[in-house]
Order: C-alpha cells, then sequence, then structure tokens
C-alpha cells in the first residue's frame, strides 16, 4: 500500500465550496481509479488556507500512471483546479513501523 500526500492551499473565504468539491471529486473521479483504496481529506487548525488530501493506493503506479495519465485526472482536476492558490506538493509514503 502506498500513501498519497499532498498538501493543499486554497482561498479561505471558499472552505465550504472547496470541502463540497472536493468530496465531489474524490466519490465520483478518483475512487473508481484502479487501486484507489481510501481518502482522507484533513483541514488545518492553525493555517485556515491549508488541507492535507490522504489517498491509499495499491501501489505507486496506481497513482503515478495509472491515475496520472488518465483522463480521470483531468476531470478531477476540472473539478477542484480552481480552488488551489498555488500548485498542490504531493509526495508518496510507504509504511516503515505502525501499531
Amino acid at each position: 500500500m502506498i500513501l498519497e500526500l499532498a498538501d493543499l492551499r486554497i482561498d479561505p473565504a471558499k472552505r465550504a465550496e472547496f470541502e463540497a468539491a472536493v468530496r465531489h471529486g474524490l466519490d465520483t473521479v478518483i475512487a473508481k481509479a484502479p487501486g484507489f483504496q481510501k481518502y482522507e481529506l484533513q483541514r488545518c487548525i492553525e493555517s485556515d488556507d491549508r488541507y492535507v488530501l490522504l489517498i491509499h493506493w495499491n501501489t505507486l503506479e496506481d497513482h503515478t500512471v495509472g491515475f496520472r495519465t488518465s483522463p480521470a485526472h483531468a476531470a478531477w482536476r476540472a473539478i477542484v483546479g480552481s480552488y488551489f492558490a498555488k500548485p498542490p506538493s504531493v509526495e508518496h509514503f510507504e509504511i516503515c513501523g505502525a501499531s
């Protein structure tokens, strides 16, 4: 399992609108992608313009090749892209310890 961590910055005045758009995009586009497992969206307490989107994929390639090179990626960006104050920072992680 691979964890995609996307650091998202938005206009705080559009928080409710952004959250609804992200949930819509996740549920209608990303959740249908091969290799998708689950997601979690978290709002930062200290910075009202910041969110972290966590998406679990079966493999790194499910995200970086399968999803990012598919028409679904363009559909996702069409839903949420206008809310980003700057391009998201995206990194991938693998488990090396858990309880």
